[in-house]
C-alpha cells in the first residue's frame, strides 16, 4: 500500500510551518501567508550538492586564525559598506525596490572583478543579449565575464563546477528552482533549498556568491526570514526612483560593522561612486531658503548634511495635512504637536509639508530641531541666519535631547563652510565646543533655538507666541 503524501503549509512571511492551514500564522501572527507544499519523499529531502566534501571536525585549537584576503573591488562605496572587501566564500544579499539600481550595480562589480579571475553572472530574469545591452550602455566590456541565462539551479551549478570562478551573482534568487522540491519558483520552499545549496557551494569552493533579491510593498525582503539567517551580508539599496542618489546600507554583516553606507548617483553610464556626498546635497541650497535648515545627518558612521525643506499654507481642508518626505511621519506629527503647546506656533490651520531635499532619508531623531526651525521659519517667512546648521532630538516638553556622535556631525558641518550650529547643551559635562571655523552653541529648549536662530516680533499678551512678520505696502 502506498504511503499516503504528506502536506504542510508554510508561512511566507517568517517560513514557519503547519500541519494545517490557518488564517493566521502561529508564530509570526501575519494573516493569509500559509501556502500548501507537498514535500518530497524522505529520500530526496535534504539533497547536497554532489561536490561538496565530507564534513569533519577540527580541534579548535588546530584552526588557523589568519586574517582572510578580502577581494576589493572598483567602488570604494561598496566596499566600504562590506567591510573593506569581499570575503572569499561569503555570500551576500542585496535587495531593493524594483527598478532602484541592483542589476545595474552588481553588473558594475561583476565587470570589475572579470579583470582579474572568472566571473559567473546568472541571469535568471534576462536574457544574454538584455545583459550584453545594458553592459554596452554602462560601457563595460570584460572578457571574463560569463553570463548564464538560466533558472535550473542543476544547470547553474553544474556551470559553477565546470568554470570554478571567483565570484558567482545570481540575478534573483527569487527565479532559481530545483526539480527536486514540488513547488514553484519563487515560493518560501524553493527559495530556502536553493539559497542553501548555493550557500554550501560556497562555503566549499571559497567563492563569493552575491544573490539578489525582491523585496514587499513594506519594503521587506521576500520570502522566508531564513534567507537572511542564511546568508553573510545583507544589502539593501534604497532611493527616491525619481532622484539620482541611491544608499547602500548594511544590516547584516558578519565580517565587518552594519554602521556603514555607501551613496551613489544614478547617471547614464551606471552606478557611479559619490566621493563628497554631503557637499552635492547642498550644492543647490540658495543661501537664503525661507523654510529650509541645514542638519548633519549621521548614516552609520558616516555624517552626512542634508537639507530639510518646509512648506506651510493654510489649509482648505477641515482637517490640515502633513506630508512627510524623507522624514518619518509620527516624528513630524509629534514635532507639530510640541510647535503648538510649547512653542505657541500656532498650525491648526496649516497645511505643513516637510522634505528632505534630494531624495535622502533621516530617519533618526536628531532631525527634529532642524524639521521645527524649518516650519517656524515657513510660517514667519523669515530665513535662518546665513551658514546655520541645527540638530537634536525634541521632547514632549519642548527640550532639546542630546543625540550620538556630537563631534562628527560639527566637523561635517565646518569642514563645508558653515559658521554656526545649534546643538543640544549636554548638561552631563559632555563636548560642547565646536571644530575650528564654526561655533557650536548649545541650546535646551525650542523656545531657546528659536531665539537664537529666528528674528522675531513677541506678542504682546503672551512673550512666547511668535507673530508673523507682515510687510506694510
Amino acid at each position: 500500500m502506498a504511503r499516503k503524501a504528506r502536506t504542510v503549509y508554510i508561512c511566507d512571511d517568517c517560513g514557519a510551518e503547519s500541519a494545517r492551514w490557518e488564517g493566521r500564522c502561529p508564530k509570526c501572527g501575519e494573516w493569509n501567508t500559509l501556502a500548501q507544499f507537498n514535500p518530497p519523499a524522505a529520500s530526496n529531502r535534504g539533497v547536497a550538492w554532489a561536490g561538496a566534501a565530507g564534513a569533519e571536525a577540527v580541534n579548535l585549537r588546530d584552526v588557523k586564525a589568519d586574517e582572510t584576503q578580502r577581494s576589493v573591488v572598483g567602488s570604494p562605496e561598496f566596499n566600504r559598506v562590506i567591510g573593506g572587501g569581499i570575503v572569499p566564500g561569503s555570500v551576500i544579499l542585496l535587495a531593493g525596490d524594483p527598478g532602484i539600481g541592483k542589476s545595474t550595480l552588481l553588473l558594475d562589480v561583476a565587470s570589475d572583478a572579470a579583470r582579474h579571475a572568472p566571473v559567473l553572472y546568472v541571469a535568471g530574469e534576462e536574457s544574454a543579449a538584455q545583459v550584453k545591452m545594458r553592459a554596452d550602455r554602462l560601457g563595460l566590456d570584460a572578457d571574463g565575464l560569463f553570463l548564464l541565462p538560466a533558472i535550473d539551479l542543476a544547470d547553474i551549478m553544474g556551470q559553477m563546477d565546470t568554470l570554478r570562478p571567483s565570484l558567482v551573482i545570481v540575478d534573483s534568487i527569487q527565479t532559481i528552482f530545483t526539480e527536486d522540491l514540488d513547488a514553484v519558483s519563487g515560493s518560501v520552499a524553493q527559495i530556502r533549498e536553493c539559497a542553501g545549496r548555493l550557500t554550501q557551494w560556497a562555503k566549499s569552493a571559497g567563492a563569493p556568491v552575491i544573490l539578489t533579491g525582491h523585496v514587499t510593498k513594506s519594503g521587506d525582503i521576500a520570502g522566508p526570514r531564513i534567507l537572511e539567517h542564511a546568508v553573510d551580508v545583507v544589502l539593501y539599496l534604497e532611493g527616491d526612483p525619481i532622484s539620482a542618489f541611491r544608499l547602500l546600507r548594511s544590516v547584516k554583516n558578519r565580517f565587518g560593522s552594519t554602521h556603514e553606507v555607501g551613496v551613489f548617483e544614478m547617471t547614464e553610464r551606471g552606478m557611479k561612486d559619490v566621493a563628497d556626498p554631503s557637499a552635492r546635497l547642498i550644492s543647490q541650497r540658495p543661501a537664503d531658503s525661507i523654510g529650509s535648515v541645514i542638519v548633519p545627518a549621521v548614516e552609520g558612521t558616516r555624517p552626512l548634511l542634508v537639507e530639510v525643506q518646509a512648506l506651510t499654507n493654510p489649509s482648505l481642508l477641515p482637517t490640515p495635512r502633513r506630508v512627510s518626505s524623507g522624514v518619518d511621519y509620527n516624528r513630524l506629527l509629534l514635532v507639530c504637536a510640541v510647535l503648538t503647546r510649547r512653542a505657541g506656533i500656532s498650525l491648526a490651520s496649516q497645511d505643513v509639508i516637510v522634505n528632505v531635499a534630494g531624495g535622502i532619508r533621516v530617519a533618526e531623531p536628531a532631525a527634529d530641531l532642524a524639521v521645527a526651525l524649518a516650519i517656524i521659519s515657513s510660517v514667519r517667512d523669515i530665513p535662518l541666519a546665513p551658514g546655520t546648521a541645527a540638530f537634536g532630538e525634541i521632547g514632549l516638553s519642548g527640550e532639546v535631547r542630546p543625540v550620538a556622535q556630537h563631534e562628527r556631525r560639527v566637523a561635517e558641518a565646518a569642514r563645508l563652510g558653515l559658521k554656526s550650529c545649534l546643538v543640544p547643551d549636554s548638561r552631563d559635562g559632555g563636548p560642547k565646543n565646536g571644530a575650528p571655523g564654526i561655533s557650536a552653541t548649545p541650546v535646551s529648549s525650542l523656545r531657546q533655538a528659536v531665539r537664537l536662530a529666528l528674528p522675531s516680533r513677541r506678542s504682546r499678551r503672551d512673550e512666547g507666541i511668535f507673530e508673523p512678520i507682515i510687510e506694510e505696502t
